[in-house]
């Protein structure tokens, strides 16, 4: 049977991203997905400037839209809308467009995609690791990339923890001219009305993309926030063309990246931002960083380079996460003033990640507010798992 240097679990942006990255470098890899690109995700689909950055010069990216103005809203009061004039903040993208480019870089990088195929179980040995196939079929590989999303097999094997579970609700709306004209380069950011809760409105040509997300638990509270938020903006007369969601999990500190010859990246990790639920940019890192561990031969250093790269802003998210939860208006007029503007139009920018913007000026004295003024209200502790 053949042995792959380099077997991929799961063809998103983590996957594909490391194939891309060993691949380039001359590892013999292989990318299993479950399921047939070009297909529908749940995600919101808006890429920051870390994100553009992560693949320049791999794919043109099929925007739909770029937005230079933002809506901030508090639970739909308190209207303000800034607009940035040096440039987009965000690109607009659909998720089946951008993951087919992402899998066509890889297979021109020398990857090889198989589709339709589901791992159903990992067993290592001394020699590698075995992955069992839900037809029975097996395959051999060196190593393993686990990216098949934070309840797929990898994550389970690796022993990955959660310290955040959070329910997020999406609909797609096929919206006619008029309301195109009228989000187009532009979004919408509603704190919303439970803690640690927001909804977003992002517009991608004829469609909107509109969703909000709450921790786990709050089912039903989340469900009614999603039908007020749509129901305030003038849309609930659009019949959505997907109407789904989905659980964002991140990682406890702790929590492991790799066992043995297995890593995990990207959502099977655990890894994305816990304020804003961003998670593109982290699975694109995360991806070529286990890539490129595995193209090294050093598996430990994808652990060093996760350590040093992403979890510094993973922390920094919390603490935001932890005082937004607390007092949501606090940060609303944080950003109306000009240097949180700028704070906020850095971040989406690329500029800089959350912490070195939890050590400026305005947001550490948003922090402190936050704080100093906190009132007792339902914690922001998510049901790990």
């Amino acid at each position: 049977m053949t042995v792959w240097e380099l077997v991929v679990i799961g063809g998103g942006p983590a996957g594909l991203s490391a194939a891309h990255a060993a691949a380039r470098r001359g590892v013999r890899t292989l990318v299993l997905e479950r399921a047939a690109h070009p297909r529908y995700k749940t995600c919101g689909g808006g890429l920051t400037g870390v994100s553009l950055a992560a693949v320049a010069g791999r794919i043109e990216v099929p925007a739909h839209d770029v937005v230079d103005r933002v809506t901030f809203t508090l639970n739909g009061r308190r209207a303000l809308t800034r607009r940035h004039r040096g440039g987009p903040l965000v690109s607009m993208v659909r998720r089946e467009e951008f993951d087919d480019r992402l899998r066509a870089a890889a297979v021109a990088a020398g990857a090889e995609v198989r589709e339709r195929v589901a791992v159903r179980a990992l067993d290592q040995t001394s020699e590698g690791v075995r992955l069992r196939l839900a037809d029975g079929d097996a395959v051999l590989a060196r190593t393993v990339v686990g990216a098949d999303g934070s309840s797929g097999v990898s994550g389970r094997h690796v022993g990955v923890r959660h310290r955040q579970v959070d329910l997020g609700l999406e609909l797609e709306l096929p919206v006619p001219p008029p309301q195109q004209a009228q989000w187009r380069h532009r979004v919408l950011l509603d704190w919303g009305p439970l803690p640690g809760s927001y909804g977003w409105v992002f517009p991608k040509g004829d469609r909107l993309t509109v969703g909000v997300i709450a921790g786990r638990g709050e089912g039903d509270r989340t469900r009614e926030y999603l039908r007020r938020f749509v129901d305030r903006l003038g849309l609930a007369g659009f019949r959505p063309a997907h109407d789904s969601g989905h659980l964002t999990r991140c990682r406890a500190e702790d929590s492991p990246l790799r066992r043995g010859r297995v890593l995990v990246a990207g959502d099977a990790a655990g890894l994305l931002e816990p304020w804003t639920r961003e998670g593109i940019s982290y699975a694109l890192r995360s991806g070529e960083l286990a890539g490129d561990a595995v193209a090294d031969g050093d598996l430990a250093g994808y652990e060093r380079a996760v350590a040093q790269r992403l979890a510094p802003s993973m922390r920094a998210g919390y603490r935001l996460l932890d005082a937004f939860a607390r007092r949501p208006e606090i940060l609303h007029a944080a950003i109306a003033t000009p240097p949180g503007w700028r704070a906020f139009t850095r971040f989406c920018r690329g500029r800089a990640g959350f912490d070195e913007l939890v050590a400026q000026t305005p947001v550490r004295l948003a922090l402190a507010a936050a704080a100093r003024l906190h009132r007792p209200r339902p914690s922001v502790t998510r049901t790990a798992s």
